[in-house]
């Protein structure tokens, strides 16, 4: 049985803390625990070997700084094996009968990623592939642990899941503040972290059971993986020179177990509990079984802090960063620099874009670096999920990998190569896809083509890993000079679509393509598409809805009626209203 199939029926419970113990035994400042797997393997074994009699289903390895920051590679392919050995040893010579399992433990590398450190995504990627490469053979599970990084928790992640087919836990630090010290709320971090795949979430270390509840329930609030609590045995205070944790196993276990019965599947301890507190757990939690809160996967984007929750309201995604027909755009992009995009986005967030595309498409510029570029600073620039619009798989995948958060993917459609392209990216980097309802035969002329297009799309995702929440379908709107019935042909795609529970999306701008009167025609069509219930609207955030009659009768009647609207219009009116 593995630790999966375990987790389906039982409470995990895990162990506590390994530092201080280590130091209890003799370790020195100066000495790093992980060295003494070769040093001291007796300790190392005997440790893991009380916490198993306590009960634990779960023991870390003895690598929590296991990483090329503090050993070579040659002493890592000794110390983080020779510690998992001595997990496993300590299992099979424990008499207890639970089901035991022995997990990799990878903590923080002490370093703050780059804008805020000088440690770059790639590299610390690469620091945390090294320690999944020298223990997944050895181990049940890898259990990354006490990080307070948005960043690093990502590259940990990622590192886990491409470097080895384990399953694995994740778990962050929060600040009294109830967030990451890099400020991403518990709603984000469970956002990304399910997206990206991971098997278990949750917190741990930084505070006493009762002080980390409430982000513990936030946790439970959203997530729909098993949820992981392992607080600190209190508050640390300095007591004649040593560290002191002031609650005792008992209370320890009486205030975590009370969370647990909310909801949590894993359980044990951190900073300050010892085999007793584990133990203290056991007994209180001795026949309960845990079950997760029936809890939806919820649509959404994010920043590096904060959610946007999608399908609740109407979201409006500005669509001004985008170098077709914006000459200061290009003209900037071509020569390496962004401060017309950057002013764009901060313009647009003014005036109530929710969420900023990110267009970079134009002839002479590189795509890739540029997109990636763009993408970093924009998130230093304006505090809004952003989507990544590019037909380049290169560029989609660089930005996606720079992006802090859950990014919006636009997008893919109903042609086979592009779904096996795109729908990996947006699995393994945790976003939300915009699909296009049209395939291989083009673009569809009745709604019951796109619709149907739309069904093969959910399918086809689903066997990628992804769910409906994970999707917004594009009924994909024309130009209303293309011929009568485009507007209409949208809108009821979009009825249609939602009816069947999906997301959908409009380019509002798309509608006045090539037409006089493009504000009146953009800003009633936004009217009738909020009307038909779209989800989110694709345009410029400074054309607010409203519907002028006249254009209503242009895009829903025929070319008399677009007539009469083209001959209101004239040069002088286009002037006026030019977007």
């Amino acid at each position: 049985m593995d630790i999966l199939e375990y987790m389906r029926s039982h409470l995990v419970l895990l162990d506590g803390g390994m530092g201080s113990l280590l130091i209890s035994r003799g370790l020195r400042g100066g000495e790093r625990p992980e060295s003494w797997n070769l040093t001291h393997p007796e300790v190392v074994e005997e440790i893991h070997r009380a916490y198993y009699d306590a009960g634990s289903n779960v023991v870390l390895s003895n690598t929590f700084g296991a990483n090329t920051l503090h050993f070579s590679r040659e002493e890592l392919r000794s110390v983080i094996p020779t510690a998992l050995r001595h997990a496993r040893a300590a299992a099979a010579s424990s008499g207890g009968e639970q089901e035991k399992f022995v997990a990799l433990d990878i903590g923080p590398l002490g370093k703050l990623l780059a804008p805020l450190g000088e440690l770059s995504f790639d590299d610390a990627y690469e620091i945390f592939a090294e320690t999944v490469r020298c223990g997944a053979e050895e181990a049940d599970l890898i259990f990354i642990e006490t990080m307070n990084d948005m960043a690093e928790t990502r590259a940990a992640l990622l590192a886990a899941k491409e470097n080895s087919s384990l399953p694995v836990f994740v778990s962050n630090a929060y600040s009294p503040n109830g967030k990451l010290l890099t400020g991403a709320e518990p709603a984000v971090m469970v956002a990304l972290l399910e997206g990206m795949g991971a098997d278990a979430i949750g917190v741990n270390c930084s505070m006493e059971p009762r002080a980390l509840a409430a982000v513990a329930e936030e946790y439970l609030r959203c997530a729909t993986v098993p949820v992981i609590f392992k607080p600190n045995a209190g508050r640390p205070e300095y007591v004649n020179g040593q560290t002191v944790y002031h609650a005792d196993p008992w209370s320890f276990a009486e205030d975590a177990a009370a969370v647990v019965r909310r909801g949590v599947r894993c359980v044990g301890g951190c900073c300050g509990t010892t085999p007793k507190y584990v133990a203290a757990l056991r007994d209180k939690l001795r026949g309960f079984v845990s079950e997760s809160p029936a809890v939806a996967r919820t649509a959404c984007v994010t920043s590096d802090r904060k959610l946007l929750r999608l399908g609740e309201g109407p979201v409006i995604v500005g669509d001004r960063i985008n170098p077709t027909g914006r000459a200061d755009l290009r003209e900037g992009l071509a020569a390496g620099e962004l401060k017309s995009v950057l002013a764009e986005a901060k313009k647009q967030k003014r005036l109530g874009a929710q969420v900023i595309d990110v267009n970079v498409s134009a002839k002479g510029i590189d795509q890739p670096v540029t997109m990636e570029r763009a993408i970093r600073e924009l998130q230093l620039t304006v505090n809004l999920p952003l989507q990544i619009d590019t037909v380049n798989t290169t560029a989609m995948e660089r930005a996606l990998r720079a992006y802090n958060g859950r990014a919006l993917v636009n997008s893919v459609n109903g042609r086979e190569d592009s779904m096996r392209v795109l729908f990996p990216l947006v699995k393994k980097y945790g976003g939300t896809v915009v699909c296009l309802t049209l395939d291989e035969k083009g673009l569809p002329v009745t709604v019951e083509e796109r619709v149907a297009i739309a069904e093969r799309i959910l399918a086809a995702a689903k066997q990628y890993g992804l769910t409906e929440a994970d999707l917004i379908f594009d009924p994909l709107v024309l130009s209303a000079r293309s011929g009568p019935g485009a507007a209409a042909l949208a809108l009821e795609t979009i009825r249609q679509l939602k009816r069947r529970g999906l997301l959908t999306m409009a380019a509002t701008s798309n509608i006045s393509f090539g037409l006089p009167g493009r504000g009146e025609l953009e800003k009633t069509f936004m009217a009738m598409a909020l009307e038909a219930g779209v989800d989110l609207l694709l345009c410029n955030p400074g054309v607010k809805p409203g519907v002028n009659e006249l254009a209503r009768a242009a895009l829903l009647g025929g070319e008399e009626e677009m007539e009469i609207f083209k001959v209101r219009y004239t040069k002088n009116d286009i002037q006026k209203e030019k977007l």
